[in-house]
């Protein structure tokens, strides 16, 4: 008879997913390590997570739905006007990387290490076609959610090469993640501050 999960391990298991997964990478990563610092048993986390990729999907869900919430929030503290908006997305991506224990962006992170989407290696490729909220779309939609804000607010400013403005910003937002993979803290900050100063200076706060 299948044990009944206790109320919470579902939770766990996806709090301590997350946690390996973002500071080791999900390639690095076997449910056999999860279950055991989960503290739980191997029947229990495939009664909540079928295969690797749902897993690795739960985490991803778990931190765009995180990184939505305090980008609107920053946006919403920021105002009506859409050059302050900017550099507020820019400065709670700043605050982001700099925070103890970070690694750049976990849906950056996952494309690198899944460049062909072909996700944690057991996704069907049926799921992928229709649209399964797989690991690859979940990352890319994020992504494409940023640039979807950044291309909306560039566009209320009534530049002469708005998509020229939205790719330097893109930049200085790419530049943010991967630095805070290998620099020390220090230089992440730097950075981040730079990253505001050159939003300011290209927006014309």
């Amino acid at each position: 008879m299948a044990r009944t999960p206790a109320p919470g391990t579902r939770e766990r298991i996806l709090t301590t997913a997350s946690r390996l997964f973002y500071a080791h990478g999900v390639r690095a990563i076997g449910m056999n390590r999860i279950i055991d610092e989960a503290g739980t048993g191997k029947n229990l986390l495939y009664q909540h997570f079928t295969t690797k990729d749902d897993l690795v999907a739960g985490y991803l869900a778990r931190v765009r739905e995180r990184r939505a919430d305090a980008i609107h929030r920053a946006l919403d503290a920021a105002g009506d006007d859409p050059r302050a908006r900017l550099v507020a997305l820019v400065g709670e991506l700043g605050d982001l990387v700099t925070r103890t224990g970070s690694r750049g962006c976990a849906f950056r992170n996952y494309l690198v290490e899944f460049p062909a989407d072909d996700a944690a290696g057991t996704t069907d490729a049926a799921d992928t076609a229709a649209g399964a909220d797989t690991p690859a779309v979940l990352a890319r939609e994020h992504l494409a959610d940023v640039r979807a804000i950044i291309d909306g607010l560039v566009g209320e400013l009534g530049t002469d090469d708005p998509g020229r403005l939205a790719d330097e910003l893109c930049l200085l937002v790419d530049g943010l993640f991967m630095q805070a993979a290998h620099r020390d803290p220090a230089d992440v900050r730097r950075g981040a501050d730079t990253a505001v100063r050159l939003t300011r200076h290209l927006v014309g706060a």
